[in-house]
């Protein structure tokens, strides 16, 4: 079909639209090559401040006229800017915020046996005998600034003051990250060591005591030399007594203080068996030094009293603080009679102390033999460890 377009006269003609279309485009393309090129600067980009303001100018205008104005398009923000924002978690400070946290595994009763037998699918989390027994070991391995030195003393034998440093120490070494070392300073021949290796393997060893050691302290300079002196039950460390009953009881205020100077700078806790009585040659250097003390008691109507005695015979000789802060053990070691009222003895002592930890009858321990943990009762484990957990509490 022919194209039609107007003629001059306002009748259409064939082909005319097309013949113009074509002169208007080089019309215009010579026009751009008689006129010359102008560079146009890039526009000059605003801070963001002045872009808000200019903004906010438009709309006001806008607003007031009725005027249609294009769009104003804020600078888009860069990455530096996004992240100053929204700044990424401190994962140190919340180790919880993309990890769930793992429920603790129940050990024993039935909450061990739903755990076990689901695969762990059902876990219904530690009961609260687990969780206070994981409390005494966070409160046992609590890292410590400095040395500290705890004595065991009584005014009676036989009643579990040997026994309870032993099974104290040995508590204390499986639960800290540091060995502890125990001193036996008894003069009366003490068995400290013996109690800790048994007899056999003490009189097989190397039989060094605190004698021995006093006698080379000065050429000590290390852990190494110091070692040579001590014996080990597993991370328990220990020196033992003087045996000869001629010099046992030789020790003196300074020489214990000079031992416990040098035990400060390797070892973190420290636990003194004083033997029997508080007037004892070494007694004022190892009160000295004692940043708390355990008090040995037992059932019999007699060792309450000797306890309280001690308390009060501290009190009045310038270590007030000691016996305010002193815990008190009554071991039963001799099964007593149902006629001897405990609770009775319990809330006698209980009064003039800072703690009283009950130690159950155990053969384990009434023996006089070898003390070790794993031959022990649950309850009297339980014991040692509530009684290793108060003597670091007070360890400040």
């Amino acid at each position: 079909m022919p194209v039609v377009t107007p003629s001059s006269s306002g009748q259409s003609e064939p082909g005319a639209s097309l013949t113009r279309r074509t002169s208007w485009a080089e019309a215009a393309a010579a026009a751009d090559a008689a006129s010359p090129v102008t560079q146009v600067p890039a526009p000059t980009r605003l801070p963001a401040s002045a872009q808000q303001a200019g903004a906010d100018t438009i709309n006001a205008v806008t607003g007031a006229t009725g005027i249609e104005m294009p769009a104003f398009r804020r600078a888009r923000p860069t990455v530096a800017d996004t992240i100053a924002e929204n700044p990424m978690p401190d994962f140190v400070s919340s180790p919880g915020l993309f990890v769930k946290e793992q429920k603790p595994r129940p050990r024993g009763g039935i909450r061990g046996a739903v755990y076990k037998v689901t695969g762990g699918v059902w876990n219904l989390g530690p009961g609260p005998k687990q969780r206070q027994e994981e409390e005494l070991g966070r409160r046992i391995s609590r890292q410590l600034q400095g040395s500290y030195n705890t004595a065991v003393l009584s005014l009676k034998g036989g009643i579990g003051k040997t026994s309870t440093t032993v099974g104290v120490g040995l508590t204390l070494a499986e639960y800290r990250g540091d060995a502890p070392c125990a001193i036996d300073a008894n003069p009366d021949s003490g068995d400290l060591v013996e109690r800790a290796l048994g007899e056999g393997i003490y009189q097989q060893s190397s039989p060094r005591t605190i004698t021995d050691l006093l006698r080379n302290i000065e050429s000590i300079d290390s852990l190494t030399a110091l070692a040579r002196y001590m014996h080990h039950a597993g991370r328990l460390h220990l020196i033992a007594g003087e045996q000869d009953p001629e010099v046992s009881d030789s020790l003196t205020a300074e020489e214990y203080l000079r031992i416990r100077k040098l035990i400060s700078a390797y070892y973190s806790v420290a636990l003194t068996d004083c033997g029997t009585g508080v007037t004892h040659n070494a007694m004022s250097g190892i009160l000295q030094s004692a940043d708390n003390l355990v008090i040995a008691a037992g059932y019999a109507v007699s060792g309450a009293k000797r306890a309280r005695s001690t308390l009060q015979w501290l009190a009045s000789h310038g270590y007030e603080d000691l016996a305010r802060n002193a815990i008190v053990v009554i071991t039963d070691k001799d099964e007593v009679s149902s006629r001897v009222d405990k609770d009775a003895i319990e809330e006698h002592l209980a009064g003039i102390c800072r703690e009283l930890i009950a130690v159950p009858h155990d053969r384990g321990v009434a023996d006089g033999d070898l003390v070790t943990l794993d031959v022990l009762k649950p309850e009297t484990r339980r014991a040692y460890k509530e009684i290793a957990a108060a003597i670091v509490d007070g360890y400040r």
